[in-house]
Order: C-alpha cells, then structure tokens, then sequence
C-alpha cells in the first residue's frame, strides 16, 4: 500500500531527472536537441527507470535475472542523481541571492555544461566504486573480556549476517566467503540473520551454495539465526505486496541450511561443550509476518546457569538494555548494514542505540556487524563488507 501512495512521487522524480538530463544535454550542442536523439535517450532513461517494476512482474528467469541486475545498480545511481541534482539546484539558488556573484556567468551555456559534466562524472565514479567495493569482503576484528569462567578457554567467534543470498549474491561470492572464515580458524561460528534475500528461486546454484556453506570449519560448529528477509516475500523497491496470509516460511531455506550442517536456532538455546550457551532469537518483524510468539529475553536465559557465558544471536540490535539485565554476555546482530550507502551511514544511528560495532550495555557487549552481503543497491559507498572476528577472553581461568 505504501508503496502504491509513493508511486506518483517516484514518478515526479523520474520526471525531474529526465528534465535535467535533457537541458544538459541540449546545451552540450545541437546535436543533441535533435528531436530523434532526445526520444531514444527519454525512452531509454525511462526503460532503466522502470527496471524495478519489471524485475517485480516478469516470470521468465533469465529475463527477471537482468532486470534485477540493471535495477539494483539503478537504485543506487538514482540515489546519487537525486542528491547531486537536489544539491546544484540549492546551490544555484543561493548563489543567484548571493550580490557578489556574477549572474551572467552563473546563467551562462558553458558554465552549466562544465557543472553538469563534473556532476555526471562524480555520479559515474562513485557508482563505478560502490559496485566495485561491495564485492570487497574485509575482516574486522574485536576483543573482549567477559568476567566469567569458561572451561574451553579463550574463544575465537566469528560472527557474519546479512549475506542476502538471491540476484545479487550468489554462489561465487558465497566460496570466497567461506575461504575467508575457514583463514580464521573460528572455534564457534554464528550467522546472524538475512540468510537468503525473501526468494529462494533466486539462488544461482542451491547446491554450491550447499557445498560452500557445508566447507566451513570450526571446533564447535555453524549456528545460525533467522532474519526479517529470510521468508518468502514479493517485494518492489523495499516495500512488501499481498496480504501477509500469501507470506509463507520456504522450507527449502531451512532444508539448505540443514544439509549444509548449520544448526538453526530459532528462539532456542543450546549449550556447547557444556562450557557456553548459544541462543538464537527470532526476529521480531518475521514474527509479526508468520511466527506470531518471541521469547522475551528473560525466558531465553531462564533455567541458564548463570556462571557460564551467555551469547545470543539477534538479527535486529533491539533490547541491549533488558538482554544485559537477563544475563546475556554478548549479542550478536547484523540488519542495520551500517547504513550501506553514504550517507545512510550518518542517518543509521538515529535508529538504532547500536547500529554498527562494539557497544557496551552493562555487562553485556553489542556486536553489529555491516554484513557480508547487500540489500537492494548493488553496491557500498562509505561502509565495507565483513566478516566479524571475535576474541574472547574470561576473567577467570578455568580450573
């Protein structure tokens, strides 16, 4: 529904887009205010701007696999066109009430083709290096000290999320990924969330995925949590369509993550190596959609032995204050992106207590990582693709 009310302004913005670029283009020469060439370039900024709408309805794979591509480097290029045109007009404006300012020169031909050149060329970089620097998987690394005993000793976690198996992330990137962990030598590994992107028939090859998946190696295992994308879901620009009945829970997500030998924990609790607990949470959106009940934090760490450390994997960075007063040591998260495009990497942490990195609530640390994959714009511009690594230390030493 929201997406329908939004229509007609993505609609006005298309238009405006399209104005710009035609006055840019006409002033660059006569060539270009020719009526055949503003015709093919109106028809084919429009075509790439509907992408998104036909990427929603059309069936045929190979089809839906290009216009999916082609609309989700549009919606991050759009992004930056809508910034650059919104900024030049706010400049011009106030540089035409600035007294010191030749207004000649200002209205003139060449200085708004030389203005427009600059524009179009800084939108053409930075798309170029947002493409580019998503597929750049980097390692972030964090200490902490928990005061508790835990007979294993110091425990190296490695934390992902978000990776949005579908169109955009595929097997491939899903091998390198894997190689990058298993370089870690991880006694525990956790998946927090956003497994697949909302469409499981988007996968390129569900079996090397499997495989890849399946390669991952650590002393106690691959545990993972569901994410608010990790559900059967047509969506259209971010917004969901059809009634939340038509929502349903695919069972080949959970087959795949089986046969890969990842054990999902979904508002459960398990204890390994009777040294530490490892709850996974479900996700407070996909529960509105399908699940219906969520543990509280304090029936998550009810009947817990205290003494022993307590992590936790939820999607979403919600409730740091009420988990730290149940006794949680550490939770890990993912959701948040860290805004993935500038400067959503600035607007990020309006919403959220913790949106990217190591907090301290109380006794209990916040992890938030930036994820592995993307969502939606196929590209990172002011933030980075990760995997997490976590050292942790105790206090005490076992006896």
């Amino acid at each position: 529904m929201i997406a329908v009310l939004l229509s007609p302004l993505y609609i006005l913005v298309t238009l405006y887009l399209l104005r710009w670029n035609l006055w840019w283009f006409s002033a660059c020469g006569s060539f270009f205010r020719k009526k055949w060439f503003r015709i093919l370039y109106s028809t084919l900024f429009l075509f790439i701007s509907l992408s998104l709408v036909f990427a929603f309805f059309i069936r045929e794979p190979s089809l839906k696999w290009f216009f999916k591509h082609l609309s989700n480097y549009w919606l991050g290029t759009l992004l930056y066109i809508t910034l650059a045109v919104v900024i030049s007009d706010l400049i011009r404006v106030i540089l035409l009430r600035c007294g010191r300012v030749n207004k000649i020169k200002l209205h003139s031909r060449k200085t708004f083709v030389l203005c427009g050149g600059i524009v179009i060329a800084i939108i053409l970089s930075l798309s170029a290096y947002g493409i580019v620097h998503a597929r750049h998987l980097k390692i972030k690394q964090y200490d902490i000290t928990i005061d508790k005993t835990c007979k294993t000793g110091d425990l190296r976690v490695v934390l992902i999320a978000d990776l949005h198996m579908g169109y955009s992330i595929g097997h491939r990137y899903v091998e390198h990924m894997a190689e990058k962990v298993n370089a870690l030598e991880p006694d525990l590994i956790c998946i927090a969330g956003d497994i697949f992107d909302n469409d499981y028939d988007a996968l390129d090859d569900p079996k090397a995925i499997t495989c890849a998946l399946q390669s991952l190696k650590s002393t106690y295992g691959t545990y993972a949590c569901w994410g608010n994308h990790d559900i059967d879901e047509k969506i259209l620009a971010g917004f969901t369509f059809g009634s939340k009945k038509d929502l349903t829970d695919d069972v080949r997500m959970a087959e795949l993550l089986g046969e890969a030998g990842i054990t999902l924990l979904n508002d459960e609790t398990v204890c390994i190596d009777n040294a530490f607990y490892l709850s996974g949470r479900k996700d407070p959106d996909r529960v509105k959609k399908i699940e219906h009940t969520r543990k509280t934090p304090e029936e998550i760490t009810s009947g817990l032995d205290p003494e022993k450390p307590i992590l936790v994997m939820d999607h979403q960075p919600g409730q740091l204050g009420e988990l730290a007063s149940a006794g949680v040591d550490v939770q890990l998260s993912g959701h948040t992106h860290d805004g993935q495009l500038f400067p959503g990497n600035l607007l990020i942490h309006l919403f959220w207590e913790n949106p990217y990195g190591l907090e301290r609530k109380g006794s209990m640390y916040s992890v938030v990582t930036s994820g592995v994959g993307i969502w939606g714009p196929d590209m990172r511009i002011g933030t980075d693709s990760e995997i997490v690594e976590i050292d942790v230390h105790f206090e005490h030493s076992p006896e």
